[in-house]
């Protein structure tokens, strides 16, 4: 079948169990970047503006609009991204084909590996604008404890995806179980018809006399058979 077995997982069209799925490594991560992404994007969205004696809204992170939306933005994709391969984990045993396979691990290690990258740079820039940030921006510390946990689940996600990224290379280095597929021509011990042996000519000692020699030695007084 193919497909079976392939890219860590088993053959196409198994049942599926929840209990085992849940288990797993990969799942577990998955679930802690959907929950750490919640975190991130919603600390900025709920505490990460206040009006600080005006009636415009300014980021907590140094008032530069550009922390704040990037914490949320990344944070809001990595929550969808993080849903969507959670459901191509579910159905990624029913795909018979190889290819759609190795496709999916692909995907997921380039977007994994992109992720982790952008979340270092947002625990990078959020830290670094959160130091940055004067007391006298935050009256009664407004919003510190939603800014401290963005940046703390931004370190964490860091881990998280670099984790995922380590799973799906794992997963693409497995390839194919090619033990599913084993037959006789693929141990190579083939048995080899051998070349027939001998010259290829007729040995001498077969010949046999023509079949009309005893005809002709039975032949007419007076006539003498040739001789050569």
């Amino acid at each position: 079948m193919e497909g079976a077995g392939s890219f860590g997982a088993g053959r196409a069209g198994g049942a599926f169990d929840p209990v085992a799925f849940v288990k797993q490594p990969q799942t577990i991560l998955r679930i802690l970047s959907w929950v750490f992404s919640i975190v991130v994007f919603g600390s900025i969205v709920n505490e990460g503006y206040i009006n600080n004696g005006s009636e415009r809204l300014h980021c907590i992170f140094n008032k530069n609009n550009d922390a704040c939306n990037y914490g949320i933005t990344i944070g809001v994709i990595a929550f969808l991204a993080s849903s969507f391969f959670f459901v191509l984990d579910i159905h990624f045993p029913q795909i018979s084909s190889v290819k759609d396979r190795k496709k999916a691990v692909m995907l997921e290690i380039g977007f994994s590996g992109f992720w982790t990258f952008l979340w270092f740079v947002g625990f990078c820039f959020l830290a670094n604008q959160w130091q940055r940030t004067s007391p006298e921006d935050l009256p009664l510390s407004q919003g510190a404890d939603a800014a401290r946990a963005a940046i703390a689940f931004s370190f964490f996600s860091i881990i998280v995806w670099a984790g995922l990224t380590v799973r799906a290379v794992q997963k693409y280095l497995l390839g194919t179980d090619m033990t599913l597929f084993t037959t006789d021509h693929l141990d190579g011990n083939a048995t080899i018809q051998p070349y027939p042996t001998g010259s290829g000519m007729e040995s001498t000692e077969t010949y046999q006399s023509p079949p009309f020699a005893e005809n002709l030695q039975t032949s007419p007084k007076g006539y003498q058979v040739p001789t050569y």
